[in-house]
């Protein structure tokens, strides 16, 4: 699902991998950073009708811990899955620019207030397995 679908209307939440750009947090090293932590970025808004705006904000990101043992009884695998995601939000309203007459300027948005490792809900993250 393309980010600007994700953003458009009543939304759901995402996972920060397919912001535009982020912004490392000060004193954190990312590449060996293991939890979930509000984090700045920053992507394109879309709506058809109007003219795209640069928009940043607060999203989840992080690493969490997950496992998978194997067991002798079905469905023979034990499995620990968490990913970071969104704990508290805040929506956000913008007025996108030069919209056409027929177009609503208005987009909307989630802001990160708090994130955790846990399971991930389809209903509110894009949950997808490499």
């Amino acid at each position: 699902m393309k980010l600007q679908q994700v953003f458009q209307g009543s939304l759901p939440v995402l996972i920060l991998a397919s912001c535009v750009s982020a912004a490392q947090p000060s004193g954190i090293n990312l590449r060996t950073f293991i939890g979930c932590a509000v984090r700045e970025f920053t992507f394109l808004a879309k709506k058809p009708g109007c003219k795209a705006m640069r928009i940043t904000t607060d999203a989840c990101w992080g690493r969490c811990e997950t496992w998978e043992k194997p067991v002798l009884d079905p469905p023979y695998i034990k499995a620990h899955h968490r990913v970071c995601t969104y704990n508290e939000t805040k929506l956000v309203t913008v007025r996108l620019p030069n919209c056409a007459a027929d177009v609503s300027p208005v987009y909307t948005y989630p802001k990160a207030i708090r994130c955790d490792c846990s399971v991930c809900l389809t209903a509110t993250t894009e949950c997808e397995t490499i």
